[in-house]
């Protein structure tokens, strides 16, 4: 039995179908996403959807679908499928679907009449490249394969209206064709592992919808070219692999470049498999560097979302490596942005106040992996540069105060993940002391103390950090901690928000917290009663002022809404920490029942992801991106603190 195995009372139910996504990504910023049953919902659906840096920094879908017809004496049957109005669908593909099977690639069973189709998809690593291979498993006579190509060429976050300035040239290549419809973009190869029919049948596909931009309040309609189609017979028992890609590729090596592609494949057969293969499809490689993307169909490179993420998509899945290089990538930029002003050209919001507060802390958990010679080795000298540029004030917009408390100007833009905006001001102007700011810089500064603790020659260094982190603490819990037992959000000289928000969660949850184990407690108590919900914290409790825990309706209604009362998974790895460090190994049980609600995310939404937000409250449905790089990274993070505690557990029992 698969972890990840729908079947046919599912899949024909397009209730129940429809919601649900699957991404495949190459590790080089292009990727694949649809429905399971295959029909495309948004506009940032596609079979290929590249980067196209001569252009912008956007995605772009060039093939938009691939459309499937059987043909058994004479008679055509359909399998593909499309929504053009209201409950409006043509062809209905849907209904000859037996079974969906997302263990190792995505695999749909097909059955028509005598007919069973195996239909698998396969993106290749690191090229701008879908092989799709079909399978004749069952026929009691002479079978035929006809498929149309739905072609887009456009910008993924736009849609394509009928026009007479597209190209309309078809040029023949090994067993297929290429073509390209409009100026400035790449070709496009469809090329079989045999040699195919074309039928040169050119039509419109006029008023195809997207449902969940029509929900998004966003435009929904486009129109879609076939050029015509490719026409091949199967025989029993015969697979047929087609390749799309941005080059000519050779036919024959097909079957031996599919099998080489599977081969590197992490089968989700479990709750930590889905996730270690999903931080995986976050990887983003680009000639000699490496990023994690926050998260798809439509998040890039950023910078906060980056480190938060690290973390749990490299080591909590043993990729030492690509941590130091993703690592070294982000930390080069951060400091010749630190140095020059310069940005990096791939990484986002590199010039946000609280990126190397981030920075040291996704080394810290380098530490917590690898040992502090280690990380001492390969991390001390850059945790101190990022340290003292913060005591020198060489970060912009950053300023450390008499009391050791930073502070930071967020009126006129954000300044923390808090970032919503309309009309290009912030809907939370988080200004002055930030509660995650201050604790994470008292964490940095314990953090590095701890690095350089058994260096003689650092003594006199060490009593000085350790004097202004004696200052910090003191000036924290005098600043932040209310007589109610939470922290304030933020406080702006005489203004203390007293709203009830998760970055507490982060003061508590780090490993070195300002606040006593008594004082953290009541902040825990607070966050459990107000903020926890099965699927991450709430981004503000339903007792606050404003409250909004649904992410629906037009741009700017989302964008009121989306840190008003969304929950957030990426928050429960601090939660979660914290919690251990409150109750101790006695709270294992407990994290354990609550990361419940993220597995049952695995068959939801994006398959074997989480999604970027879910809704305040039940039932918790999924908004945003289908699959969002901090929050898989966290859980991940999770799930080996658990995996760690449960191992000493063990092992204490045996003794």
């Amino acid at each position: 039995m698969s972890y990840l195995k729908f079947d046919k009372s599912l899949m024909i139910n397009l209730e129940q179908s429809l919601p649900k996504e699957m991404l495949r990504t190459n590790k080089s910023g292009a990727y694949h996403c649809t429905s399971i049953v295959g029909c495309n919902t948004r506009k940032q659906h596609g079979l290929l959807v590249i980067p196209i840096p001569e252009m912008d920094e956007q995605a772009h879908v060039l093939l938009s679908s691939f459309d499937e017809t059987v043909i058994q004496h004479d008679a055509p049957f359909n399998l593909g499928i499309h929504q053009y109005g209201e409950n409006v669908f043509s062809p209905n593909g849907h209904k000859y679907i037996r079974q969906f099977d997302c263990e190792s690639v995505p695999t749909v069973t097909y059955r028509v009449g005598g007919v069973i189709l195996t239909k698998e998809k396969v993106f290749i690593s690191h090229e701008n490249r879908i092989l799709i291979k079909y399978t004749l498993v069952e026929a009691h006579s002479p079978t035929t394969l006809q498929f149309r190509p739905f072609l887009a060429f456009r910008n993924a976050n736009e849609l394509c209206i009928e026009n007479n300035s597209l190209n309309k040239d078809m040029q023949s290549v090994a067993n297929g064709l290429s073509c390209c419809l409009y100026p400035g973009y790449p070709e496009l190869f469809m090329q079989f592992n045999k040699e195919a029919k074309w039928v040169s049948d050119g039509h419109w596909y006029k008023g195809i919808e997207y449902y969940k931009d029509r929900d998004r309040g966003l435009p929904y309609k486009e129109d879609l070219w076939v050029p015509g189609y490719f026409e091949l017979p199967i025989k029993k028992g015969e697979s047929i692999i087609f390749s799309a890609s941005t080059f000519v590729a050779k036919p024959e090596e097909f079957e031996k470049t599919y099998e080489d592609e599977i081969a590197t494949r992490t089968t989700r057969t479990s709750f930590y498999n889905c996730l270690k293969n999903s931080a995986k499809q976050f990887y983003y490689k680009k000639d000699d560097e490496m990023y994690i993307m926050a998260g798809y169909p439509w998040l890039n490179v950023r910078a906060r979302d980056e480190l938060m993420a690290l973390p749990g998509c490299t080591l909590s899945i043993d990729h030492k490596k690509d941590f130091e290089t993703i690592m070294d990538t982000l930390v080069s930029a951060l400091q010749r942005y630190i140095n020059t002003g310069e940005k990096h050209r791939n990484i986002k919001e590199i010039d946000l106040p609280d990126i190397s507060l981030w920075a040291i802390w996704a080394i810290q958990q380098y530490k917590r992996a690898y040992g502090n010679e280690e990380c001492l080795e390969k991390y001390g000298h850059v945790v101190k540069y990022l340290v003292e540029a913060i005591r020198e004030e060489r970060i912009y917009n950053l300023y450390l105060n008499d009391n050791g408390l930073l502070s930071t100007n967020g009126q006129n833009s954000p300044v923390t993940w808090l970032c919503a905006t309309v009309n290009g001001r912030p809907i939370i102007p988080r200004t002055g002391y930030i509660v995650e700011y201050n604790a994470l810089w008292y964490n940095a500064l314990r953090f590095l103390m701890s690095l350089y603790e058994s260096d003689k020659a650092s003594a006199a260094y060490l009593l000085e950090l350790e004097a202004l982190a004696d200052k910090v603490k003191e000036a924290f819990v005098d600043t932040f901690l209310n007589d109610y037992g939470y922290l304030y959000d933020y406080v702006n000289g005489t203004y203390a928000d007293l709203s009830v928000r998760p970055n507490m969660a982060i003061a508590i949850g780090l490993e070195y917290s300002p606040l006593d184990r008594r004082q953290r407690k009541k902040v825990l108590d607070f966050v459990t009663r107000e903020l926890l919900t099965p699927k991450g914290l709430r981004s503000l409790s339903p007792k606050s002022y404003g409250y909004n825990p649904t992410y629906i309706g037009n741009p700017v209604e989302r964008e009121y809404a989306v840190h008003q009362g969304p929950a957030r998974p990426w928050l429960f790895g601090f939660y979660a920490d914290a919690y251990f460090k409150v109750f101790g190994v006695s709270g294992l049980s407990f994290i354990e029942r609550m990361l419940i609600g993220y597995e049952d995310e695995m068959t939801e939404c994006c398959i074997g992801s989480l999604s970027e937000l879910y809704d305040g409250n039940p039932p918790f449905t999924g908004r945003g991106a289908v699959s969002a790089a901090k929050n898989v990274g966290e859980i991940l993070r999770t799930l080996r603190t658990v995996q760690e505690i449960s191992k000493q557990l063990s092992t204490e029992a045996s003794e």
